[in-house]
């Protein structure tokens, strides 16, 4: 390729070389990131601002440990082993997901074990050790319920859907019901989302009423236990999440009461939504930009549970509305994957897992900008975390094989081919025609043939 005095010898040979390379690259990245193109490109969209807010809020950890590079690695290998797992399912048939089942039977028996072996965490016991590495059952729950309501909304064919509705209230309820012993917001925002994709999924409406009757009735009695009960009780001991609920109900709905005065005063009950409004006003419309916040020192929770109120105070408005509009997004573009496909396991599939991003992302902004009170939920793919981030990305990875696998996708392309192909044959006929005169009389005998048919019928 090279002569003696190392100028390239032919020119045209090291363009076609480059040309290969370059195409056998878009090969290999095409059979890797396959599926959803705008899902993809969201994904990392998602993952460079979970870096970079990631790497600027974990302030607090880094000077508790003393390393600056720690939290950020962390961060950075759950998100490729986040991609891994994004790689590894989206390329299994979404048939093999109705066995998710299976996974939700595991996981009510890690949430059972969960407070006997759990290890305990700002005050709440839900994780598990395990080998060096801990794991949130309720993550796992939470896409294992929902993959098997998507199932088991897929097998309903009027005769069965009674028995159906109530397996889907029964696991609803027994899952739910453990998971809110300790994490009240996850339990409801679960039941939430199973019963919009029950709505979803053409059960009857007047079942779904009387669920949303007695819903309202049990957080009613909720509200009500909860004034009732001593505050001695809530202190220590299995109530003591009732007093930490009670607590943020009435910090967030007293503040109307308070003096002026009174209002603008940081105290213990209102401090993280205290700072959390003060990080939304330092940050204006354009932000301070990233590196550059000051309320990630004083946030409890600023890379997790408050990380949309350091995004808006670092990348401002704009950025805030930014992230908001790529969830968004997630939502319209999984309701467009899932009207291409005709089977209603994968539809329900890609709307649940659409549902489970986008909402748990609203709850997140909305407590961060002081909407709803306190829930301690993270923003998917944003917040640091290990079990939420690879189940975060186990969701992008059922979209991706539901749009990849997608029977009504594949029908369309081989229609259109047999359509295609039947053209050409007419065409071939058609140049045979014009040059066999035997033809054009056996076509004129057909078409008389027709013409008295059609005028004995009339």
């Amino acid at each position: 390729m090279f002569n003696d005095s190392n100028q390239i010898a032919d020119p045209d040979q090291w363009n076609e070389e480059v040309m290969e390379t370059g195409s056998s690259l878009g090969d290999f990245g095409r059979k890797i990131f396959k599926g959803d193109k705008v899902i993809w490109v969201i994904f990392i969209l998602l993952c460079v601002i979970s870096l970079v807010e990631i790497f600027s809020a974990t302030s607090t950890i880094v000077y508790r440990q003393q390393n600056m590079w720690g939290p950020i690695l962390r961060h950075a290998m759950f998100l490729i082993g986040g991609v891994g797992v994004i790689l590894l399912i989206h390329n299994i048939p979404y048939r093999y997901f109705s066995s998710l089942i299976f996974v939700l039977i595991g996981a009510i028996v890690l949430l059972i074990l969960t407070p006997f072996i759990g290890t305990s965490v700002n005050g709440a016991d839900r994780w598990i050790s395990f080998m060096g590495f801990t794991i949130q059952p309720s993550e796992i729950a939470k896409i294992s319920l929902m993959g098997t309501i998507a199932f088991l909304l897929s097998k309903q064919n009027g005769e069965n859907d009674g028995i159906l509705f109530r397996w889907m209230i029964g696991l609803m309820v027994v899952v739910c019901g453990i998971i809110a012993m300790d994490n009240l917001s996850t339990a409801v925002l679960l039941f939430g989302i199973c019963y919009l994709l029950m709505f979803i999924g053409n059960v009857k409406f007047l079942r779904l009423l009387k669920v949303a009757g007695i819903g309202i009735g049990g957080i009613l009695l909720f509200i009500l236990m909860l004034n009732v009960i001593p505050d001695n009780w809530t202190d220590s001991g299995p109530l003591n999440r009732l007093g930490t609920w009670k607590n943020r109900i009435a910090s967030f709905s007293s503040h109307k009461e308070l003096s002026e005065e009174e209002y603008y005063t940081i105290t213990d009950e209102n401090y993280q939504v205290a700072h959390a409004k003060i990080a939304i006003a330092n940050g204006g419309v354009v932000g301070v930009f990233p590196g550059n916040s000051t309320e990630r020192d004083f946030l409890p929770q600023a890379y997790s549970d408050f990380i949309y109120a350091i995004i808006i105070e670092e990348m401002g408005i704009l950025g805030g509305l930014f992230v908001l509009l790529l969830y968004v997004i997630i939502l319209i573009r999984a309701g467009m994957i899932a009207r291409k496909t005709e089977k209603l396991f994968p539809k329900y599939l890609v709307l649940g897992s659409a549902l489970m991003l986008s909402i748990q992302a609203f709850v997140n902004m909305a407590v961060a900008v002081n909407l709803i009170p306190v829930t301690g939920q993270p923003l998917p793919l944003v917040s640091r975390g290990g079990t939420s981030t690879l189940i975060t990305c186990a969701y992008f990875g059922l979209i991706l094989s539901a749009d990849r696998f997608g029977i009504g996708k594949k029908k369309k392309e081989e229609s259109s081919g047999v359509e295609s192909g039947q053209d050409e044959d007419n065409d071939d006929n058609k140049d045979n025609d014009l040059h066999d005169p035997m033809k054009e009389i056996k076509s004129v005998d057909k078409l008389e043939d027709k013409v008295e048919f059609e005028i004995i019928q009339v």
